[in-house]
Order: C-alpha cells, then structure tokens, then sequence
C-alpha cells in the first residue's frame, strides 16, 4: 500500500494528513501558529512559524500513521492563498514577516489606483479586483518599504512567493521556486486567459519578473524533498479553496462548493469559459491539468469561522466552538440582534476594505445565547450575499443558476445549528459529504493522480459520498424578511 502526504497549510495553522491510495485517511497531525497585529487592520505570520509548523506536523504525522518515506507516493500542498512572502534566494532567510491576505495596509494605494483607472486592466487580465486582499499590492509595498529591495530584485537575488512557493522553496531546499496555476492566479499578476504573468501589471506596480516563481499545473513535478529520511516526490499543489473544489469533486460546470474556514470562500465551476461577474465576483481559475485551465467564479467572505473565534478569544463568551450551536439554540427568538463580522473589511460582493465590524438590535436583555446566534447566523447571510451574485452571473452567461444545491465543507460546517440556518436562509439544500478534509483530500487526490495511484478526474467524483443533506425548513416570507433586515445592516455600515 502506497500513501500520500497532503500538507494542508492555513491561517492559523499548518496540518499534515496521510492518506492510501484509496484516498482513506490515515492520520493527521496539527499545530497552531501566532497571530501577528502591528497595527489596526494588519495581518502578518512570521515565515519561521510557517515553516516549523509544517515541518513539526509532517515528522508527526509520518510517526503517529507508522508511514516511513519509502511508503510515500507523492506530495500535495495546499495552503492559504494571497499571503506574501519575499526571501533571499542566497540564505532563504526572508526580508520581512509573511503579510497575510486579510491584511489591509494597502487600502490607500488600491484606491489611488481604482481613482486613476486601472481596476479594468486589472479585472480583465486576472479577473481579480484592486483589493489589498491580493498579493500585488503587498509584494509592492515590500518593495516600497524594505530598503535597497526592488535594486536587489533586479537584480535577481530575491524571491517572491505565496505560501505554496515557500514550503516548496523549503522542501527542496532552494532548489525549486515555483508556484502552481491556482495561486498565481490570485497573485493579480497573472494573466488567467493566456497563462502567463502579466508584463503590463508588473510595469504598473513596478515589480521585476526575475522575482516571480515559475508557474506550473495543479498536477505537475515540483521537485523532491529529502528531509524526512528519504527522496519524496512533491507532485500536487492548488490554493486551500480550489484544492477543496477539487475535493468536493466540483468537476462540472455549474458545480457550487462552499468552504468555511477563517474565512468563507464559494466557488462555481464555469469550464473553460471565463466568466466576467458583473456582481464583483471574481474570476479565477479553479484548477489546471495538462495545460488546460478550468475556471470558476468565486465569492470571497473575509470573516466566518473568525467570528466564532472572536466569541472565544476576544469576547471569552465561550470556551470552544461547539458551545455556539447549543447558545444560538437558546437564544431569545423575538430579538433580532444581527451582526455584520467586518473586522478586516466586507469582502464580495460588497469590497469596502474601510468597513469595520458592528452590531444592530442590542437591547438590555441581549446576553451571549443572542451574540452567538447572530454570529453563526452572519456567515449564513453572507453566503446568501455570494450565491445571489453567482446565481445572476452564471444565469446571464447561460450556464444556469448554479445554485440549487450548495456542497459545503471547513471546520464550521460540524454545526448543525449553522448548516441548518444556511439552508434556510437560501432556500437551497445544503450537502455536507462524509469526508469532511475536503482541502487536504483535493491536494492528495492531485498529487497521487500524477503518481499514478488514484483515479482520474470521473474516478474521484464516483467516490465522492454524502454524509448529511439540510433541507431548508423556514417560511419564505420569514427567510426573505430576516434576509432584507440583514441587507439593511449591511447598508448602514459601507462606508461607500
């Protein structure tokens, strides 16, 4: 038996997972990593606890599942996307801390550069819009920021990378600086229609090629790392959304999955036609196998599970996740307490990177049962937000709504309580599969689909199973009213 070792590295931590070549999971190891805030609305990891995580949880999980490296197939990383690091390629030691994609320090230049014109080069080449959220702008103010940065990126001793690239840069000590199709995609430097970085973006922020990574397929060879007692082959790698897309076997045009990590993050499968939103969606490549980009349009929510993690860590209303359910059951009906979780900003289809986070219908009888309930019931809204976006845009491209039946994965989707909410606020149904480790499985699937050990693309979906299907149970007249009143919140607090 042959196995596979996903690396699944996001936000808040880094995990590694053995699978065997059914794609069974064996074991998984997990640590968490800090947080960093310098100043309001800034983000940043340092590169050190990237990597030790990562590489701590692999020796883990490699010891705690008996797998020696002999027995390991192939690799496949996943990670958290838009997140930018800028390192030496001499020593590998990076210039700066990892800026994260939730960091918003460069509100200001993407609004000087939407005023001068330029969000539709931008849209039309990467299908992204000028948001901080995407690497440019932060790779571009490291090279504002760090002295004698851009001269030493002429000259080519500096390297660029999303997080995929540093593991890779990691693993193989240096000796491979690559990145794959999905997450050049989200660097908005990248030209999604003719795969290749942009020379006009790069000339706009002022940013020299000789730093980018070279760009490579979702399953493709991205060297061998020899760290762990042996040769292992690094064979798949897709950013942590597109990797779940893949898991949840989203194979189909029209195919909608929606993950719910930190963040939430909804991606419809529209083939290979890029479809421009006119909803501000954003266009991206879902994956890309043997040269052929299949695209997708995605709908980006900066704060899901982070709202929980607030309840926990900022307001210490409860002491794990798991409570919010029983709270939220619990919580007074006749209150309509909503809150709108923009603590970095309103991501699509609003993008108000000034917003900031608030809270309507606090009465003296609102206690924690009502600030959880409106917690967990804000990432439902939310998600209505992005499926009303992609249901009007994959109409109007002819490939229908895309939104009868949601597929759903991330770490939130354990809540009965929010799942149950979810459907009844879109008057969808709602699918959670039986294999929750959507991400992680996407990137194992790719990695041993390019050693030879698993199914093809038609295979896979075969195997994909359900393990419970939400169907939406609240009067129409009442989801349309809770839906209005939480437009009406939403308004009150744009800032544009």
């Amino acid at each position: 038996m042959r196995h596979i070792l996903a690396i699944d590295q996001g936000t808040t931590s880094s995990r590694a997972l053995v699978f065997d070549e059914a794609l069974t999971l064996k074991g998984l190891a997990q640590q968490e990593f800090p947080q960093h805030f310098p100043r309001s609305g800034w983000v940043e990891h340092d590169p050190a606890d990237i990597w030790s995580s990562t590489e701590a949880t692999i020796r883990a999980a490699l010891k705690k599942t008996g797998t020696t490296p002999a027995e390991i197939a192939a690799i496949g990383i996943t990670n958290q996307r838009e997140t930018t690091l800028l390192w030496d390629r001499k020593t590998s030691e990076p210039l700066h801390n990892a800026i994260v994609w939730q960091d918003r320090r460069t509100a200001e230049t993407c609004a000087k550069l939407r005023e001068a014109g330029h969000e539709a080069l931008i849209r039309e080449t990467t299908g992204l819009l000028l948001d901080p959220y995407f690497s440019a702008t932060k790779l571009a103010w490291l090279l504002d920021e760090i002295p004698g940065a851009r001269e030493r990126a002429k000259r080519g001793e500096l390297a660029f990378g999303t997080v995929d690239t540093f593991l890779i840069w990691k693993l193989t000590e240096g000796r491979v600086h690559a990145t794959d199709a999905t997450n050049a995609a989200r660097t908005m430097l990248y030209d999604i229609g003719k795969g290749r970085w942009s020379a006009e973006i790069l000339a706009l922020f002022d940013i020299p090629e000789a730093l980018l990574p070279e760009v490579r397929d979702c399953a493709d060879n991205f060297g061998t790392t020899r760290l762990f007692g042996g040769e292992i082959p690094i064979l798949g790698v897709a950013g942590d959304q597109q990797a779940a897309t893949v898991g949840q076997a989203c194979f189909a045009p029209g195919m909608v999955k929606s993950t719910y990590g930190t963040g939430c993050f909804a991606l419809a499968n529209t083939g290979s036609r890029m479809v421009l939103s006119e909803n501000r969606l954003l266009t991206t490549i879902a994956y890309q196998i043997d040269g052929k980009p299949t695209y997708a349009l995605e709908g980006s929510i900066f704060v899901a599970g982070a709202v929980v993690q607030w309840l926990r860590d900022g307001l210490k209303l409860i002491a794990e996740a798991a409570e919010t359910g029983p709270l939220a059951e619990a919580a007074d009906p006749h209150q309509e307490v909503i809150l709108v979780p923009a603590f970095t900003g309103l991501g699509a289809p609003y993008w108000d990177a000034e917003a900031r986070g608030a809270i309507y219908g606090l009465t003296r009888a609102t206690g924690p049962a009502e600030l959880a309930r409106a917690a967990l019931e804000s990432v439902g809204f939310q998600t209505r937000d992005l499926m009303e976006a992609i249901g009007a845009d994959m109409a109007r491209a002819g490939g229908g709504s895309g939104t009868e039946t949601l597929r759903v994965d991330g770490g939130m989707t354990a809540s009965d309580w929010a799942m149950q909410f979810l459907a009844d606020i879109l008057g969808a149904p709602v699918d959670r599969p039986a294999i929750r480790e959507t991400t992680a499985l996407g990137a194992a699937w790719l990695a041993g689909m390019k050693a030879g050990i698993c199914p093809d693309a038609a295979g896979f979906a075969e195997s994909w199973a359900l393990e419970r299907r939400f169907e939406p149970a609240m009067d129409a007249t009442l989801r349309e009213a809770r839906y209005a009143a939480w437009k009406d919140a939403v308004r009150r607090t744009l800032t544009r």
